[in-house]
């Protein structure tokens, strides 16, 4: 298991230097260490497309953002992701724990869990997801992606893969 000091520190190494999202139990100990952080900004938002918001006018700011957020959460930001980040080109990172993963969860999580992929496909954002031996792969290659292609890119994080 890769610990969330090393995770966050791993998003810093690579050029992130903006943080935002919404809580999530998979990720709590990655937002910790990153509040917790005086050298980088971590806001907390109250649903998934605030923290969209926050993070394209962190990315007008000369910031490179990274959003957090549940798969759930993707339905709540969809709009703000197709109709400003996709339309205007405001990349950003989307680190998204996969609740309901091979239908593993609570109830509340499966359905998001089985189209995560299939909804990130529908509107044309690029994922791929972590497993315990890509994770710096991913995150050297999440970088070059969005600062080229000038779009979101999401990275999805399963149960177990960070602390």
């Amino acid at each position: 298991m890769f610990k969330s000091e090393d995770f966050a520190q791993e998003l810093i190494n690579n050029g992130y230097d903006f943080f935002t999202g919404v809580p999530c139990t998979i990720i709590g100990n990655l937002i910790a260490t990153l509040t917790e952080r005086p050298d980088i900004t971590y806001i907390p938002a109250v649903r998934e497309d605030v923290a969209v918001g926050v993070a394209s006018g962190a990315y007008m700011a000369g910031k490179i953002p990274v959003v957090l957020m549940q798969n759930s959460g993707l339905g709540q930001c969809l709009n703000a992701l197709t109709s400003l980040n996709l339309i205007y080109k405001l990349p950003c990172l989307l680190i998204v724990t996969w609740r309901g993963f091979e239908g593993k969860d609570a109830p509340e999580h499966l359905v998001m869990g089985r189209i995560c992929e299939k909804l990130l496909d529908t509107v044309g954002i690029p994922h791929h997801t972590f497993n315990p031996d890509n994770i710096k792969v991913l995150i050297n290659m999440s970088y070059k992606l969005i600062t080229e292609n000038k779009k979101p890119l999401a990275l999805l994080l399963k149960k177990g893969i960070i602390d």
